[in-house]
């Protein structure tokens, strides 16, 4: 790309921060917009890149008014009669979509993607971990912050590109993988969809731009159209027996899981995950899927030796299943989950390492569409939990809708339910006999765990 200057609308976004860092890399000179500072546009600004917190075109930087120099890449949650957007579009500069920009930079790669409407980031990152650990290479970008890397950009050597492939705004259908993995195709996104059926179709299309020769990985009983004559197909999951699943899968302390992996070409046994969880033991076999893939394309196999340290360093990703306290009598651990099917797969997960302990679910609902139309399916995962809080609604880029409020959840849920205010939550937390508490949610609700955990530290 010919561009000096790389402005972004949004910049402090996981998949934009992450875009802006790849530029900064580059050398190119990098500014920006966000509505709010946050621990991502702080470490960006630290990194070089100019960065403010109003919409105004003022506020711009001078070298970066030249439309033969700049380049502008904005996120679909910036608004169409946004002021600057506005001006960028009126005065003939070249603006893309975040995902317009990771199509290009994903061209000449092998492209590893992972599409789903849940599990894609932590399965994303174990792809990239893996390329690494195995192949000494590989590069990234990613939906959330790898503890393994110490961000959400790596970049290394080699044709290999991880990618977490977004659907909302139709924003994967920029990439053409090599291999890609569908964890799920539930409904969601509605509000861009309209139908589940419109969600279906738009991962069908996905698989259709999968590239003659490459490799499609679905999840084990995910519903989907799939005709691409020109791919091969496998499928994944946890431990139903299929072309990779998990088998002897034991529960050892804290969570964490020893199993043998099965793939097409053999069983590597003895495997265990540097993470709890059995959820992510499915990821874990979607992500060897794909390298599996990618090394069968480069006509090599999988070293057993090696894939288990790899698998047992992996040591996740921030927000998702991230244990703040793991004690025999206290355990806390927050997770990004923010759809019905997430949550279900998180509680019973978490009651499955712990048995026989009380779990409460804290939630904060993430957009007024999404609660809307998904409010039901809420209620009866947060009801898997012994007991729930919920925070209201957190807007994202929504204006409130008459009627939908957190307490259309609350009235459903069959357990002890509440709701509280963010700015109470660590005090109630504290107040509660509470041996299990997990939070929940894709807002703002993080900004609560240092001070939960704080509180339950002291309490026990």
């Amino acid at each position: 790309m010919e561009f000096k200057n790389v402005y972004f609308l949004g910049i402090g976004g996981i998949g934009m921060s992450a875009l802006a860092r790849y530029f900064l890399h580059e050398g190119r000179a990098v500014a920006g917009y966000d509505r709010t500072p946050s621990p991502l546009t702080g470490e960006l600004e630290a990194e070089g890149a100019a960065i403010h917190y109003e919409d105004d075109v003022r506020l711009i930087p001078e070298g970066f008014l030249d439309p033969k120099e700049t380049m502008v890449v904005y996120t679909p949650a910036v608004p169409q009669d946004h002021g600057e957007y506005r001006y960028f579009c009126d005065h003939g500069f070249c603006v893309e979509k975040r995902s317009q920009m990771l199509g290009h930079l994903a061209e000449g790669k092998y492209v590893m993607a992972v599409a789903g409407t849940h599990g894609k980031t932590t399965t994303s990152t174990m792809v990239a971990w893996l390329n690494r650990a195995l192949t000494g290479g590989g590069s990234a970008f990613l939906g959330g912050i790898s503890k393994n890397f110490g961000g959400n950009l790596v970049l290394g050597d080699g044709r290999r590109l991880a990618v977490e492939a977004d659907e909302f705004d139709r924003s994967f259908l920029q990439l053409y993988p090599d291999v890609a993995v569908v964890t799920s195709a539930d409904a969601d996104h509605l509000d861009i969809y309209g139908t589940h059926e419109a969600v279906k179709e738009a991962f069908s299309q996905f698989v259709r731009q999968i590239r003659p020769g490459g490799s499609l990985i679905v999840k084990q009983g995910v519903d989907i159209v799939i005709d691409n004559p020109e791919i091969s197909l496998w499928r994944y999951s946890f431990d139903e027996p299929c072309d990779f699943y998990a088998r002897n899968v034991q529960l050892l302390e804290g969570g964490h899981y020893r199993y043998d992996l099965v793939t097409p070409s053999g069983t590597f046994e003895g495997c265990t995950l540097g993470i709890p969880g059995w959820v992510n033991i499915e990821n874990a076999v979607a992500a060897v899927a794909s390298v599996w893939c990618a090394a069968r394309a480069e006509g090599g196999s999988l070293d057993g030796d090696s894939l288990r340290g790899a698998l047992a360093s992996f040591s996740g990703v921030k927000r998702r299943f991230e244990f703040y306290i793991n004690t025999p009598k206290q355990v806390y651990m927050d997770d990004y989950a923010h759809h019905p099917r997430e949550l279900a797969a998180t509680l019973t997960s978490v009651r499955k390492m712990f048995p026989g302990r009380r779990i409460t679910a804290l939630f904060q609902p993430h957009l007024y569409t999404r609660t809307r139309d998904l409010h039901a399916e809420f209620a009866e995962a947060l009801s898997l939990a012994d007991e729930v809080v919920l925070l209201p609604i957190y807007p994202a880029r929504e204006e409130p809708i008459p009627g939908v409020t957190s307490e259309i959840i609350a009235r459903r849920v069959a357990v002890p339910c509440r709701i509280v205010d963010r700015d109470r939550l660590a005090d109630e937390v504290a107040a509660m006999d509470s041996e299990v508490v997990i939070s929940f949610g894709a807002g703002n609700i993080d900004a609560c765990c240092g001070a939960i955990a704080e509180r339950l530290r002291a309490k026990s």
